[in-house]
């Protein structure tokens, strides 16, 4: 039996408004209704590119044929958009941020719990292949019990001249990329729940809104997290690096160069000594090839199209969402946090 598709519009035709337009464009699960946006010129472009465009936003949620739209516009203008959306009877898929704060998505969610509607949020890079990689190392505790991991991005061009640098739009770097890497970290530590955060933001580029920012989060069982985005990067630190009781991980960049490092040889402690103009030292010594072994990353493999087949699932067929409003929430505390011990200068506990 044929499965039923997903009737979808997008209002937003900008990058990642078109993003979604050519993902749907590629699925048999899905049928694009079309596209709102409020510039001519996306409008115009939409048109060329063969795309339904509805002469208002209004006629778009009028739509009897359109069960579910996707929001994919600036991050202040989500909250009136979806809750005309869902006051329309329709199921709301949001761009993240989802929105400016705790209290703009507890409106959302209650809003979609009052009409009955599906709310979810395309939290796109949990289909990110480093970050599976990463993931599948922690679950099989491949090094061993893993007591510290690190997550960066980094760029050298600032933050785009556009609403990104303006803090009334939803602008900066803890909005725009903390929101991937907290959700992230949740995913891969599941019930481990951060209990502290210290955090540090940066204003190298501009004084309006956070360009880049370093968060350090204290587990439970002696583990650390540290997120870190930057912009004025001209040499990049490794996209991840993951210590375990027996081993070291790297993931250099975004196509997937690195490796495992592991001890082969625990008997062997005699180390060749470096010295340097001051003096000598065996503690931090490199091993010798003898007492460590290195391996690849093991591979993982993706299809971020999954994220529209659940939502198509969860409204025909009454299947779970795989990003619930909860799991947001909790990222959503974690931003504000982020942002409390950076003003406080002081750690935070969650």
């Amino acid at each position: 039996m044929e499965k039923k598709k997903l009737n979808i519009a997008i209002i937003g035709y900008g990058g990642m408004g078109s993003w979604h337009v050519r993902t749907l464009s590629h699925m048999n699960d899905a049928n694009l209704c079309g596209i709102w946006d409020i510039d001519p010129d996306r409008r115009e472009a939409a048109a060329a590119d063969g795309i339904h465009v509805y002469g208002a936003q209004q006629e778009l949620l009028d739509d009897l044929t359109v069960e579910a739209i996707t929001i994919a516009t600036p991050n202040d203008t989500h909250l009136p958009i979806a809750l005309a959306a869902m006051r329309a009877g329709k199921h709301v898929i949001c761009e993240k941020p989802v929105a400016l704060n705790s209290n703009e998505l507890t409106q959302m969610v209650n809003c979609s719990r009052e009409r009955g509607v599906l709310f979810t949020v395309h939290q796109n890079r949990r289909w990110d292949e480093d970050y599976l990689i990463v993931k599948k190392l922690y679950d099989q505790q491949t090094m061993g019990k893993v007591f510290n991991i690190e997550s960066r991005v980094h760029g050298s061009r600032g933050i785009p001249s556009d609403w990104r640098n303006q803090k009334e739009h939803g602008g900066g770097m803890v909005l725009d990329w903390g929101v991937h890497l907290l959700d992230q970290m949740n995913m891969m530590l599941g019930r481990r729940k951060p209990r502290s955060v210290f955090a540090q933001l940066t204003n190298v580029t501009n004084e309006g809104v956070d360009d880049g920012f370093r968060a350090i989060f204290q587990f439970d069982h002696q583990l650390t997290f540290l997120a870190e985005v930057g912009t004025s990067n001209f040499i990049s630190m490794p996209r991840w690096y993951i210590q375990g009781e027996n081993g070291t991980a790297v993931i250099h960049d975004w196509e997937l160069n690195g490796e495992i490092v592991m001890v082969s040889d625990w008997e062997k402690r005699d180390a060749v000594p470096v010295v340097t103009a001051a003096g000598l030292t065996k503690t931090m010594a490199p091993r010798t090839d003898e007492t460590v072994k290195k391996y690849p990353l093991p591979e993982v493999h993706s299809d971020i199209g999954d994220f529209y087949r659940n939502v198509r699932a969860c409204i025909h067929e009454g299947a779970q969402l795989l990003v619930g409003p909860e799991e947001v929430m909790e990222v959503m505390y974690i931003m504000e946090a982020i942002f409390r011990s950076a003003e406080q200068n002081c750690v935070v506990y969650l």
